[in-house]
């Protein structure tokens, strides 16, 4: 009887998919809309049964996605199919949310990488290549229209030249980019699978308060040794431990960040202050983000290596 319930209700998730896949690739601009909405029928089955069955219904959804879609369903199907299972698995298993989050990020991490790899062997796509010449046919565009513009030539020429340095650095950036983006993808997958678990099952799953999001300790080590082993091999930029060291302290510079924000949101509601401050510094980071990113990751160090969380409690 059991088995007979995950069959129909994965043939049923499957079919919900594909409708959801066939929308997203012939209708555009609905599909972009849509497209958080794939990995949702993987995160509700591995919800309800775990995960092999999980596994046994993301094989099936990859072949009939490939069959029914275009020959891009594969690549998506698995990024989209991982990352949703990653998720719901973690729920099935009743991890916390933020345990939840970074096993999602690291499923839709795994599945971007294989879209970079499939594309690449399969259709013959170099993303690095394409967004190189993208960019410089950008730069061209703006740089012709600025050598137009009355002013100093020579300065708009080193900001261009600045520009296009950035640019060329573009393929060191790319396993953080990557990252970033797994942890983007799965915190909205995630949204959206707590938003159908709860209407479906009548839960009452969500995230915690941010103002509780609290990082080991560990990860500052991570982030120090990053640091100084990018200081230390900066005369090898081509080098595998440069590559590495700086992607690490991107990613955890990044997350560190996010610790220092979410210690201000602890603040302004431990002290019964306004909102105002954490906002600004979500603007500030946003609009200024030399600045911003670098006073939130100081905060967040802080908050990580003094425990200023417990301090705040006792002095209440």
């Amino acid at each position: 009887m059991k088995d007979s319930r995950q069959i129909t209700q994965g043939a049923l998730m499957i079919g919900i998919y594909l409708i959801v896949l066939l929308m997203n690739i012939f209708i555009p601009y609905i599909g972009i809309v849509l497209f958080f909405a794939l990995p949702l029928p993987f995160i509700v089955y591995s919800y309800r049964h775990g995960l092999k069955p999980g596994l046994i219904m993301l094989v099936a959804a990859t072949i009939l996605g490939s069959l029914f879609g275009t020959v891009f369903s594969l690549p998506l199907t698995l990024m989209v199919g991982i990352g949703g299972l990653c998720i719901g698995t973690a729920l099935h298993r009743k991890r916390s949310p933020y345990e939840t989050w970074a096993i999602g990020s690291v499923g839709f991490i795994i599945g971007l990488v294989l879209v970079f790899l499939l594309t690449q062997v399969l259709f013959g796509v170099n993303w690095i290549e394409e967004v190189k010449t993208m960019m410089d046919e950008s730069f061209m565009i703006t740089e012709n229209i600025m050598q137009q513009m009355p002013g100093d030539t020579e300065e708009v020429g080193q900001q261009i030249d600045a520009m296009k340095e950035q640019i060329n650095r573009f393929p060191i950036y790319l396993p953080s980019i990557f990252a970033l983006m797994g942890i983007f993808f799965a915190l909205i997958s995630q949204w959206v699978g707590y938003k159908a678990i709860n209407r479906l099952e009548n839960k009452r799953l969500g995230f915690t308060k941010f103002r509780n999001f609290q990082l080991p300790v560990s990860l500052l080590w991570y982030y120090f040794i990053a640091m100084l082993l990018e200081m230390a091999t900066n005369n090898q930029q081509d080098g595998t431990l440069y590559l590495a060291a700086t992607n690490v302290f991107t990613l955890t510079g990044v997350l560190i960040a996010l610790q220092g924000i979410a210690f201000l949101f602890y603040y302004v509601h431990a002290k019964g202050k306004s909102k105002a401050l954490p906002i600004t510094a979500i603007v500030l980071t946003v609009l200024i983000p030399d600045l911003g990113l670098y006073l939130v990751r100081i905060l967040g160090i802080i908050d990580i290596g003094f425990s200023l969380r417990n301090r705040l409690k006792e002095t209440k």
